[in-house]
């Protein structure tokens, strides 16, 4: 086992929360969130493998009518599932930056940059001071890095195997387990 999975880090920020194979809470259960913020406030951040088969111009409104109109819409997490977050990853030669609940204009001017994807997320996920250093301790979680390529996976189910898996021969045998154990 890796020693940062061990010991947490002093901020979360930046790095990726696996839902540990045992953990069945559905609104957690086999997802990949990236952390967000993290402090002696609370935590929050988004889900990145639960994509709800829609675009921004599906749900109606001023959306159908501008350029992110295709962009991709993804459960975020459970707090407040009715807001909607806009969120745009700009790939560097050395990982990514997350801008994040960012106004419609940017999203548009940012998806015309190059090497930028824009996602939105309703809700996030959301911990109070504490909560999420108790559920760690309680190993409900896997901390992992965040791959430069992680925007351009897949934000589907198969992205929790996949990162699970990178995390060492261990958890690679987990993520391959099938969700239901009577259908091995």
């Amino acid at each position: 086992m890796r020693e940062d999975l061990q010991h947490p880090r002093a901020s979360l920020t930046g790095s990726l929360l696996l839902a540990h194979p045992s953990l069945r809470d559905p609104n957690f259960k086999r997802t990949v969130v990236l952390m967000t913020a993290d402090g002696a406030d609370g935590s929050m951040g988004v889900v990145l493998n639960r994509p709800r088969k829609q675009r921004l111009g599906e749900m109606g409104g001023v959306f159908a009518l501008t350029q992110l109109a295709g962009v991709p819409v993804y459960h975020g997490g459970p707090v407040q599932p009715e807001q909607l977050i806009l969120a745009a990853w700009q790939r560097r030669q050395q990982g990514f930056q997350l801008h994040l609940g960012i106004e419609p204009d940017r999203a548009i001017s940012l998806q015309a940059e190059q090497n930028v994807q824009v996602r939105a997320y309703l809700g996030y996920a959301g911990w109070t001071a504490g909560q999420l250093q108790a559920e760690l301790k309680g190993n409900t979680w896997i901390v992992a890095d965040a791959p430069d390529d992680l925007f351009e996976q897949p934000g589907d189910a198969s992205l929790w195997r996949r990162s699970l898996a990178r995390e060492g021969t261990e958890w690679r045998l987990l993520a391959e387990e099938p969700e239901d154990p009577d259908r091995n």
